[in-house]
C-alpha cells in the first residue's frame, strides 16, 4: 500500500480548530462586509475616473499615464495592506490574554506551530479576500496598455507575500506583549521601514521592467519566506516555554528587575530624561491638592505591564533617525520636510496608544464606576488621564526632535530659512495636540480599548493621508484645474500638505539663481493650523457632552 502522510494534529486545515474559530469570528462580523464594500467601492470609483472619455482607445499604444495609474494602484494596496495587516494580527496571542483565555488554549492537545499556523491564516484570511477582489478591477486597466499581464502576475505574488510578512510580524509582536495596543504599534514600527523600503524598490526599478520582475518573482519571496519561518518558529517556542504563565497576581511587572534583565536600552527613572516619561514610584505622601489620578497614572498605570514596547519603540524610532537625519537634512536638503513626516508618523502610531486606552481599559476592568464614586469630579479625572498620557507621547516624540534640530543647527542652508524651521516644529507639536484630543475623545465613546484605538488611527488617516492621496490621484489621473483645486483645498486638514507648503530659498534648494526659490503655499499652512484648533475645538465639544453623562453616572 502507498505511504500516507499524516500532519500532526491541528497542521491540516480542515483539522484545526483554531483556524475554524478565528475564520467564523473574523468573517461573520459586520466589519469584514463593510470593510469589503468599501474597499471595492473605492477602486471602482477609480476605475471610473480614471478611465479615458475617448470614444475609441487605440490599444497599440501604451500611454505613461496608464503605466503610473497601475504603479499608484498598486502601491496603494501595498501601503493598505500594510495598515490592515498588523489590525488583524497584532491580537491574535495577545488578545488571549486580555480575555484571559491564553492558558486554556497552551492546555489544549494542539501543538504551539499549530496553533500558530491557525491564528496567521485566520488573520490573513480577511486580507487576501481584499486582494482577490481588486483583480476585477485591474483586469479593466490592462487594455489602457503601459503594463503587461506577467508584471500584474508578480506584483500580485510580491503584495500576497507582502501581507504574509506583515501577518507574521504582527502574530510575533503579539507573543510578547499581554495588550494588543502595545503589540500593535511595535508591529507597525517594524512594518514602517519595510514599506518605505518596497515603496522605494518599486520605484527605482521603474526604468527597468525585467529586472524588477525579477526582484519581485525571486529576490522577495526568499526574503519573506524566511522571516515568516523564523518569526513563527520563534512564537511557537515561546508558546510551547511561556514565559508568562500563571498571570493571577503577577500583572504588576518590577521594573527594578526588569531593566536589571533587560538587553540593549535600560530605562532609568531616576535620571534625566527618562523620568520625564517614567518618573521613579513615589516614596512619599501626595502633597495636599495634589491629582490622585495623574499620580496614579504616571507613577503605575501605564508601565504596570514592564517597558519592553517603551524600549523598543525608543530604540527603532532613533535607529531610522540618525540615517534619516544624514539624508534628508544635510544631503538632500530639498527634501527636508521628509523629516518632520517621520516624526509625525511616529506620534501618529504611538501616540495614540497611551491615551486610546485611558477610559477604556477603566470600562473593561470594571472600574469606571467606582471611579466616579469618588470626590474627584470628572473634569478631574478627564485632565489627570489627559496630561499623563499627552506628557508620555509628547516626550517620546520629543526625541525624534533632537536629531532635527541638531541638523538644522549645523547645516548653515537652514540660517536663511527662518520660517521652514519654525513650521518644522511648529506642525509636528501642533499634531500632537490634536492627536491627543483624537484619541482620547475615541477612549470616551468606545467600550473596548482596542476599537478606540483604531477609530483614532480611522479618524486620523482621513484627515491626514486622504487628502495628500486624492491630490496625487488627481495630478496622476490628470483632472481638470477646477477639480484638481476642490481637492487641493482639501489638504488644509493634512500635516503633510501643511510642511511641504513652506517656503524654501535657493540655498536650501541648492539651485543658482534666487528666482529659482520657492515661494510656498502661505495659506495652506495657515488654514491647516485653523483646521487643527477647530478640530481641538470639536473634540472639546464631544468631551463635554460625555463629560456631563459621566457626572450623572448615566454609564
Amino acid at each position: 500500500m502507498p505511504t500516507r502522510w499524516n500532519l500532526p494534529a491541528g497542521f491540516g486545515f480542515k483539522n484545526n480548530p483554531v483556524l475554524q474559530r478565528e475564520l467564523l469570528v473574523n468573517l461573520r462580523t459586520n466589519r469584514a462586509f463593510i470593510l469589503l464594500a468599501v474597499y471595492q467601492v473605492l477602486l471602482a470609483a477609480v476605475t471610473l475616473i480614471a478611465w479615458p472619455s475617448d470614444e475609441r482607445l487605440d490599444l497599440t499604444q501604451s500611454p505613461p499615464s496608464a503605466r503610473r495609474l497601475v504603479d499608484l494602484f498598486f502601491l496603494g494596496q501595498y501601503v493598505i495592506a500594510s495598515l490592515i495587516a498588523p489590525s488583524f494580527a497584532a491580537g491574535t496571542i495577545s488578545g488571549e490574554k486580555e480575555r484571559q483565555t491564553y492558558e486554556m488554549l497552551l492546555a489544549s492537545p494542539l501543538r504551539p506551530g499549530a496553533i500558530v499556523l491557525g491564528k496567521l491564516v485566520a488573520a490573513l484570511t480577511h486580507l487576501a479576500l481584499l486582494i482577490v477582489a481588486s483583480l476585477p478591477i485591474i483586469v479593466l486597466f490592462l487594455p489602457l496598455g503601459g503594463v503587461s499581464v506577467y508584471e500584474v502576475a508578480a506584483a500580485y505574488l510580491g503584495l500576497f507575500v507582502s501581507v504574509i510578512l506583515f501577518g507574521a510580524i504582527g502574530v510575533f509582536c503579539s507573543s510578547y506583549f499581554s495588550r494588543t495596543s502595545n503589540s500593535l504599534v511595535v508591529s507597525y514600527l517594524v512594518i514602517l521601514p519595510l514599506v518605505i523600503g518596497g515603496v522605494l524598490l518599486w520605484q527605482s526599478l521603474a526604468a527597468d521592467g525585467l529586472l524588477r520582475l525579477k526582484v519581485i518573482v525571486f529576490v522577495v519571496p526568499a526574503f519573506a519566506i524566511s522571516a515568516v519561518i523564523l518569526m513563527a518558529a520563534a512564537t511557537a517556542s515561546r508558546l510551547l516555554y511561556p514565559p508568562d504563565v500563571g498571570s493571577e497576581g503577577k500583572e504588576i511587572i518590577d521594573l527594578e528587575q526588569e531593566a536589571a534583565e533587560a538587553v540593549g536600552l535600560v530605562i532609568q527613572p531616576d535620571q534625566f530624561p527618562d523620568r520625564l516619561f517614567a518618573p521613579p514610584r513615589r516614596e512619599s505622601l501626595m502633597e495636599d491638592g495634589a491629582n490622585p489620578v495623574y499620580d496614579k497614572e504616571i507613577h503605575g498605570e501605564i508601565f504596570s505591564q514592564g517597558t519592553l514596547m517603551l524600549r523598543l519603540v525608543i530604540q527603532i524610532s532613533i535607529l531610522l533617525a540618525i540615517p534619516l537625519m544624514g539624508v534628508l537634512l544635510f544631503w538632500q536638503t530639498p527634501h527636508a520636510p521628509w523629516f518632520a513626516v517621520y516624526v509625525i508618523v511616529f506620534n501618529l502610531l504611538v501616540g495614540p496608544v497611551f491615551l486610546a486606552g485611558t477610559f477604556t481599559s477603566e470600562r473593561e476592568r470594571q472600574t469606571l464606576d467606582l471611579l466616579l464614586t469618588t470626590t474627584l469630579s470628572p473634569w478631574k479625572i478627564f485632565w489627570g488621564k489627559f496630561v499623563v498620557g499627552f506628557r508620555v507621547a509628547f516626550v517620546l516624540t520629543s526625541f525624534l526632535v533632537w536629531p532635527m534640530l541638531l541638523g538644522l543647527v549645523l547645516n548653515p542652508d537652514f540660517y536663511t530659512n527662518w520660517v521652514l524651521v519654525i513650521g518644522l516644529f511648529a506642525v509636528p507639536i501642533v499634531v500632537s495636540v490634536v492627536n491627543a484630543f483624537v484619541a482620547i475623545t475615541a477612549s470616551l465613546y468606545q467600550t473596548r480599548t482596542s476599537m478606540a484605538l483604531m477609530t483614532t488611527y480611522v479618524v486620523l488617516i482621513v484627515l491626514y493621508v486622504i487628502p495628500p492621496g486624492m491630490s496625487t490621484l488627481a495630478s496622476t489621473l490628470n483632472l481638470s484645474s477646477k477639480a484638481q483645486r476642490w481637492i487641493d483645498a482639501l489638504g488644509v486638514t493634512s500635516p503633510f500638505r501643511a510642511l511641504f507648503a513652506l517656503p524654501m530659498d535657493q540655498h536650501l534648494l541648492r539651485v543658482d539663481e534666487s528666482s529659482l526659490a520657492y515661494a510656498g503655499q502661505p495659506m495652506l499652512v495657515v488654514g491647516y493650523f485653523v483646521c487643527s484648533v477647530a478640530f481641538i475645538v470639536i473634540a472639546m465639544f464631544l468631551i463635554s457632552i460625555k463629560m456631563k453623562r459621566l457626572g450623572g453616572h448615566l454609564e
